[in-house]
């Protein structure tokens, strides 16, 4: 589970520890995930076990250490890998710099990629796995002011799809989930960046994201996580290759 310690990855690392999983909790940031680690050991993931490490999805040598690291505590590669980390800023096409460009290819592409490439052949030796790569529906649309972001994004699912096909008749499956707005952190950062470019209040940016949504609301991290479960069940094996939305209906395809 990358990207593990809060948000997104944190409601997926609950929802399937509650599963019965055993959870290797990994992100950048040490303290989130201890903290995440701590949660579900402590009963917060219905007694399941988990372990947690430090990585920096962008650097291969990073997810090499990560994954010798769930081997030692689980015994083997993972059954289920859910690619969750990934950054979003925001500028115009004309003024995002390279910088800002190879840092949304490296965390939000190439970690998907390096991740996956670590994960797929014990999987395929075992007979059965799951990848469940979080994306956006940034992935299947553009939107002004995202263009690193979106790129990134649409190359993750360029990758789920060859992926899926390449081991579709080895028990394993690989799938993109693509949400919309968050009640995460990042949206907060993305209400206050709305509100500081514009001059609107922080309710008035909040009230632009609902609009996007036809259910006129965020989606919650929860919402994003049952999903994830069914995908990673046996109940989800005949899903492969898909992008599937969770989005309120603001994007149809």
């Amino acid at each position: 589970m990358t990207g593990g310690g809060r948000g997104i990855g944190r409601a997926v690392a609950l929802a399937l520890a509650r599963e019965g999983a055993r959870v290797m909790v990994v992100a950048r940031t040490a303290a989130e995930v201890e903290r995440v680690s701590a949660e579900i050991n402590a009963g917060g993931g219905g007694g399941a076990s988990a372990h947690h490490a430090t990585c920096d999805v962008s650097d291969p040598e990073s997810v090499r250490a990560a994954f010798a690291a769930c081997a030692e505590a689980f015994g083997g590669g993972p059954d289920i890998l859910v690619n969750n980390a990934g950054i979003a800023e925001s500028a115009p096409v004309a003024k995002t710099s390279d910088e800002m460009w190879a840092r949304h290819l490296a965390v939000n592409l190439s970690g998907v990629f390096y991740c996956t490439r670590a994960a797929l052949p014990s999987m395929v030796e075992r007979g059965w796995g799951r990848v469940i790569n979080i994306a956006s529906i940034a992935a299947k649309t553009g939107a002004p002011y995202i263009a690193a972001y979106s790129a990134s994004k649409h190359g993750v699912l360029g990758l789920t799809r060859s992926a899926a096909l390449e081991v579709a008749r080895k028990g394993v499956t690989v799938n993109a989930v693509c949400p919309g707005y968050v009640e995460t952190d990042m949206t907060t950062r993305a209400v206050a960046n709305i509100a500081a470019t514009t001059g609107r209040s922080a309710e008035d940016a909040l009230e632009t994201l609902h609009r996007m949504s036809a259910q006129h609301r965020l989606v919650t991290p929860e919402e994003v996580a049952a999903l994830c479960v069914l995908l990673a069940s046996e109940d989800g094996r005949g899903i492969t290759g898909q992008a599937i939305n969770v989005d309120g209906g603001s994007v149809l395809y």
